[in-house]
């Protein structure tokens, strides 16, 4: 299994087996025979493969908790489903408001598109783009 996250993890950034094998500091053996299910990678070796693929320790090894044994999209997340209450309100998921650093009481911005569906930006992203806008003229 955790050959198949390196290869698909390796064929995603589009590297070589040689060019993970420089980065990391191994020889490109070992990485094929991790691909390949032969062998698999120490603990500082699969912290420095979770590290180049920019995913956690715990998805290299385990796979996507959203879909075990598959790797979301980089920076792409399902986060499960949650439930409308009464008056609209809705709970967003614990990992959700990590991964997004979404504290009690930061102020959501909610977007909609009839064609794509609804958006949540954190007011202070929205600032952030407002600012930028403004010290560059608007020319961004």
């Amino acid at each position: 299994m955790i050959g198949e996250r390196l290869l698909t993890l390796r064929k995603r950034f589009g590297y070589s087996q040689e060019c993970v094998a420089e980065k990391i500091g191994v020889s490109r053996q070992a990485v094929a025979k991790w691909e390949s299910g032969e062998t698999v990678p120490d603990l500082m070796n699969a912290r420095a493969l979770a590290e180049l693929y920019d995913v956690t320790l715990d998805t290299l090894i385990n796979g996507s908790e959203e879909a075990p044994g598959m790797l979301p999209p980089r920076g792409k997340h399902l986060f499960g489903l949650v439930t409308v209450g009464d008056k609209g309100q809705i709970v967003i998921p614990a990992r959700c408001r990590k991964v997004f650093d979404i504290k009690p009481g930061d102020q959501l911005l909610v977007l909609g598109d009839d064609q794509q569906g609804i958006a949540i930006l954190k007011q202070s992203f929205l600032m952030d783009m407002l600012r930028q806008l403004q010290q560059t003229g608007g020319d961004a």
